[in-house]
């Protein structure tokens, strides 16, 4: 009750990633160009995707709303950071921390989900090939890829709901480019623990859940590799899994290690290197796996750009 009476931050001061100006400006370069990189590649799929006929099945589908989620993902995050560094001005009020830190969890949560439910399409289309399109019916497509948006939003908005009862009466200042749960709940001075709990409840949902599945999804998937007759098919199947699992295991990786490790093990620079991995890095390089060993998928993005260039010229 007592912290009814003291008065709450309006702002935060964001530390970013280095507060050395000529780390900022190779930084600001840095990140400008992975962030034009992530642009280009996820609308270029999704544009890709929605435009030829043949690429309208459930595997793009999913990688359709994995483009638009790293998109949104990357873009809540990035842009600020980059206005900040260029502005020299660090500062976000209350409401658009609030905000950002919404839209990041969201994202988030519908990337981690969605990437399950990839894995499972791609169980079902390599161990089930038969049962394939019977079972991924349009009706579970779209439930499969609906469910993670609707299921974040509620979570993504209870964590704002735990957030506002707090008071942050003391250092407003956030060692981090971006508004998170983690390093705010750090700045309260009231008490956390419902928020913490929850935390903790939302991670072994969202990530590690997936995760387990994913890795259940693989191991049956190279267990079916495994009886390919063919050599040079096993190779290129392994090939195509080992570059899923990597990013996978990029992401997984590192968001585990900022939700589910304890605190003792975590320090302010490993959760921003951690977090430029799953804000910047992921939604980067996700285009280049999910494409550069799918001839349809080149296809169609050969078709699009030549498209644009006609019809320019």
């Amino acid at each position: 009750m007592e912290s009814r009476n003291q008065s709450s931050a309006s702002e935060f001061i964001l530390l970013g990633l280095s507060e050395n100006p000529e780390q900022e400006t190779l930084l600001f370069a840095l990140f400008l160009c992975m962030y034009v990189v992530m642009a280009m590649g996820n609308l270029s799929i999704i544009l890709a995707i929605s435009s030829d006929s043949h690429l309208h099945t459930p595997m793009y589908f999913f990688l359709a709303n994995l483009s638009l989620v790293d998109f949104g993902l990357a873009t809540n995050t990035v842009p600020k950071m980059l206005v900040n560094i260029q502005m020299k001005s660090k500062s976000i009020s209350y409401p658009c921390c609030l905000t950002q830190m919404y839209f990041f969890h969201f994202f988030g949560i519908v990337d981690s989900v969605l990437i399950a439910v990839m894995a499972y399409d791609r169980f079902v289309a390599i161990c089930h090939p038969l049962h394939y399109t019977t079972i991924m019916s349009p009706h579970l497509c779209g439930l499969l890829a609906g469910s993670p948006w609707v299921f974040s939003y509620f979570i993504s908005l209870t964590h704002i709901l735990l957030m506002v009862r707090l008071v942050f009466c003391g250092n407003n200042k956030i060692p981090h480019y971006f508004c998170d749960l983690t390093p705010l709940l750090r700045l309260s001075c009231t008490d956390t623990s419902v928020n913490k709990i929850f935390v903790l409840i939302v991670a072994g949902m969202v990530i590690a859940t997936p995760f387990i599945c994913i890795l259940a999804s693989y191991a049956r998937i190279i267990v079916a590799i495994m009886k390919v007759p063919s050599s040079g098919g096993r190779k290129k199947a392994f090939s195509t899994c080992s570059s899923h699992l990597s990013v996978v295991a990029l992401l997984y990786g590192t968001t585990i290690g900022v939700y589910l490790c304890p605190s003792s093990v975590r320090t302010a620079v490993k959760e921003k290197a951690s977090a430029v991995m799953y804000t910047a890095v992921t939604p980067m390089l996700n285009p280049f796996i999910y494409s550069l060993r799918n001839r349809d998928l080149k296809g169609a993005l050969r078709k699009l750009f030549s498209k644009k260039i006609i019809s320019s010229s």
